[in-house]
């Protein structure tokens, strides 16, 4: 099993990813999208970007209205949700990596969001970058894929304005980005 993700500057092109993906019959138990709910507009049910309390029920109202809006209101977006990553802030996510980072009680100790990724199987280096990445309001489409389909969701994955993981280190790093910090 392999762990095929891309950042999105853009949420819409990351909401396309989801719908193209979901139309290539990939289940949506293996599709995640990860967001920063600030830098989206998007109203989250959280008062502190710390906590460590996942808030998806709570905020799946909100989520699914998001979702429907931009979705159609079918398949994995209409169950978009609402909680808080330490260190990352308030996100709207859906997917395999919510119950990852929910079952990790999105704990600091265990690296949020990074932890969830590394655990899937990604390097910590991509991992870090996509953290960042949606600290800096990105959004993360993640799909968890048997090796032989692996190509094929990675060509679906590029299709939308995906940004590359390596070129984005180096640019966060030369704005003074340190991954681990």
């Amino acid at each position: 099993m392999a762990t095929v993700s891309r950042m999105y500057d853009n949420y819409r092109d990351a909401v396309a990813t989801v719908q193209e993906l979901e139309a290539a019959s990939i289940p949506h138990d293996d599709i995640s999208l990860i967001a920063n709910a600030d830098a989206h507009g998007r109203e989250t049910t959280t008062t502190h970007p710390t906590t460590q309390e996942s808030h998806a029920g709570s905020g799946a109202a909100t989520g699914a209205g998001i979702g429907a809006a931009l979705g159609g209101g079918a398949g994995l977006l209409a169950g978009i949700g609402s909680l808080a990553i330490p260190g990352v802030g308030p996100i709207v996510a859906a997917g395999w990596l919510v119950a990852t980072l929910a079952g990790l009680g999105v704990g600091a100790a265990s690296g949020g969001l990074i932890g969830a990724l590394t655990g899937a199987g990604m390097g910590k280096d991509e991992a870090e970058v996509y953290d960042e990445g949606v600290r800096r309001g990105g959004s993360l489409v993640s799909v968890r894929v048997p090796d032989a389909d692996a190509a094929r969701i990675e060509a679906i994955l590029s299709r939308h304005a995906a940004s590359d993981w390596q070129a984005r280190r180096t640019e966060y790093q030369a704005a003074g980005w340190t991954p681990g910090r």
